[in-house]
């Protein structure tokens, strides 16, 4: 069974959060999750499910950003989420897919218990410009038969970003807790300070 929307309204601050909670993203069996403005971008020519791989960050601005075809961009929604006694599901956006966007590649399907930020893992079949907070996917609702137990994750559960994929810890890989990151920032802004001091 799926829930209405009407009764996703009910459930709020019960089985289920919504935050922010706008009444306007409220649908007759779902609720649209709107996009953040950064995304994450892997860094490695060869990406490898056994070790971190580094990644750098994107920011979505105002006037738009063209998704390159055979890349993945992770993003995620602006909603934070908690989901009891219910297990949450993500679907794509029609309108978005007859535009070939594709915005959970193959996680739709959450956890009952999942508390958090959804990461999206979008692809784009062409070039394909995106806006900061549109709306991006939409989260609805299946009822559960049977006794709950709730999702545990020491890698994704209570996240408060983008969660690039942790699936290194499963061969025993920690890298300290941290996933390898390049600082592209730091790196832009010592070779300009570089440039300056060359210069005079």
């Amino acid at each position: 069974m799926i829930l209405s929307g009407d009764e996703i309204s009910t459930r709020l601050g019960s089985d289920i959060v919504l935050d922010p909670f706008n009444p306007e993203q409220l649908n007759p069996n779902s609720y649209d999750l709107l996009l953040h403005d950064e995304l994450l971008v892997y860094e490695e020519v060869v990406l490898d499910v056994k070790q971190p791989n580094r990644y750098r960050r994107i920011q979505i601005p105002k006037e738009g950003l063209i998704l390159s075809p055979s890349q993945i961009y992770l993003g995620r929604s602006v909603e934070r989420t908690e989901t009891h006694n219910l297990v949450p599901m993500l679907a794509g956006r029609s309108s978005l897919a007859r535009l070939g966007l594709f915005v959970h590649v193959n996680s739709g399907f959450g956890g009952v218990g999942f508390c958090g930020y959804w990461t999206l893992e979008m692809f784009a079949v062409q070039p394909i410009r995106i806006y900061p907070g549109i709306k991006i996917c939409q989260i609805f609702y299946h009822e559960l038969v049977g006794a709950v137990r709730e999702y545990e994750s020491d890698k994704y559960q209570h996240n408060h970003d983008i969660q690039p994929s942790l699936m290194y810890k499963e061969f025993g890989q920690t890298n300290d807790g941290k996933q390898l990151r390049l600082d592209f920032d730091r790196i832009a802004a010592d070779s300009h300070k570089s440039e300056l001091q060359q210069q005079t």
